[in-house]
């Protein structure tokens, strides 16, 4: 099988990628010109990724990330652990913004939904209300057709 290496990224590729995000996160800064208060955080939480939305409250998309932009890959996108990281991560985004207050819509399954939210608590932020949208059918699918034999 061969023996595993795991390999270690150096001071300056971790500073050349930290420049990255932020200048993603500069762009978008100057992209919403006028200063927005209040937002609204959308956590989608599947079986095989966790995604945040952020966006003002009419709905209009600011940022966006999920375990798998952060690094995660496989099988560990899906973890509470990665759930929490993006949400720390969405956070950093939230205070650069100058967001103060936040309402939570969580969205689906998975295990990172409660891990998310508590690590953006954690964070600092002013949340005024966290909704879950999840999708529940009121009458469930169509039963099969009655067995004839």
């Amino acid at each position: 099988m061969g023996k595993k290496r795991i390999i270690a990224k150096t001071e300056e590729e971790l500073i050349k990628e930290r420049e990255k995000v932020e200048s993603k996160i500069k762009k978008e800064i100057k992209e919403t010109s006028q200063k927005i208060k209040e937002g609204k955080l959308y956590i989608a939480s599947s079986y095989n990724n966790t995604i945040i939305t952020l966006t003002d409250l009419k709905g209009n998309l600011i940022h966006w990330t999920s375990a798998g932009s952060i690094g995660f890959k496989g099988a560990k996108k899906s973890t509470p652990f990665a759930a929490s990281k993006v949400a720390e991560a969405m956070c950093q985004v939230v205070r650069k913004l100058g967001i103060e207050k936040v309402a939570i819509l969580v969205k689906g399954i998975g295990s990172g939904r409660e891990s998310a939210v508590r690590s953006i608590a954690a964070r600092g932020l002013e949340i005024v209300s966290i909704t879950d949208i999840t999708p529940i059918p009121h009458n469930g699918c169509r039963p099969p057709k009655a067995r004839r034999v």
